[in-house]
């Protein structure tokens, strides 16, 4: 696993990095520098789970996981999305309190740390760009994105020495912050979706059953359950009334949904008379006769 390698290096590198830039922050006092730190702390905590959980939901089905593993790889990411909201909120607490209370800040110190960050952060990059996976490319982007962050801290230093401005340095912090919180935000709604089986976003119930029904023999479609397990890959669960061949039946409805990103499905397939027993309560477009509900007594 040469991936698996790099990565845990980025790992490695992001967590002592973080640990140099908070010591950096408070031997110069500035918040920025601390508020770059949350970030890279971010990184190496999502970096180490998804690399605990990569592995895990990797796993294929068994008996105590009949749907397989891909969750684990979103509760990775829920746990680091937390990790972020908590310290990037601490950090624009503090620095709105520096607002109102100006700090010394080390100017020199400052800018010393800052070209050692754009170093380390470009050599970072550097070795990463030739990742091939999704989470290495993703992992190089946090490497230019802190290299620009440290950028800023370079600029806002300089800028700093020569007009003793000092607020720039918390107003730069807020800025790191809020880009953090955002994105952690985001990806708190995608985490949210997959674990309330929220229909996919790139999936159209609609287009799709409008599709189905134009299949030689679908007499009706109901009971359309479409779910993603990752993020990635889709499932998607119905009932179809036909009176053609059921085998044929299901490879044209297969094919038709592999068309609309759907990977998986599971298709129970009905004869005309057979009534399906509660068909009536849950078609989405059948509210109307929704009066027709059967109750069944199960002795």
């Amino acid at each position: 696993m040469k991936t698996e390698k790099n990565i845990l290096i980025a790992f490695v590198l992001n967590l002592l990095f973080s640990v140099f830039e908070f010591f950096g922050g408070a031997f110069t006092g500035s918040v920025a520098i601390v508020s770059d730190a949350v970030h890279d702390l971010g990184d190496a905590a999502s970096i180490g789970i998804s690399l605990l959980l990569e592995h895990k939901s990797k796993k294929q089905p068994d008996e105590t996981h009949t749907y397989g593993y891909a969750r684990y790889s979103v509760l990775g990411s829920v746990i680091t999305t937390v990790i972020l909201l908590l310290g990037s909120s601490a950090v624009i607490l503090n620095a709105v309190k520096r607002i109102f209370n100006p700090v010394e800040i080390n100017y020199n110190g400052m800018l010393v740390f800052a070209v050692i960050g754009v170093i380390v952060n470009l050599f970072a990059a550097w070795f990463t760009h030739k990742g091939e996976s999704l989470n290495q490319k993703a992992v190089n982007l946090h490497m230019l994105e802190d290299v620009l962050g440290w950028l800023a801290v370079l600029v806002g230093a300089a800028v700093m020495k020569f007009t003793d401005f000092a607020v720039i340095d918390p107003l730069m912090s807020i800025a790191v912050a809020v880009f953090i919180l955002i994105n952690a935000v985001k990806n708190l709604k995608g985490v949210t979706d997959i674990f309330v089986e929220k229909t996919p976003a790139n999936i159209s119930v609609k287009e799709i059953e409008e599709h189905l029904y134009e299949i030689d023999g679908v007499i009706n479609v109901h009971h359309i359950h479409i779910r993603s397990a990752d993020g990635f890959s889709n499932l998607a669960t119905m009932h179809i009334v036909t009176d053609y061949d059921h085998h044929e039946i299901k490879e044209k409805v297969r094919a038709e949904l592999k068309e609309h990103g759907i990977d998986h499905c599971t298709l129970e397939l009905e004869a005309v008379g057979e009534q399906c027993e509660n068909m009536h309560c849950h078609s989405p477009h059948s509210h109307n006769d929704s009066h027709h509900h059967h109750h069944h007594h199960h002795h």
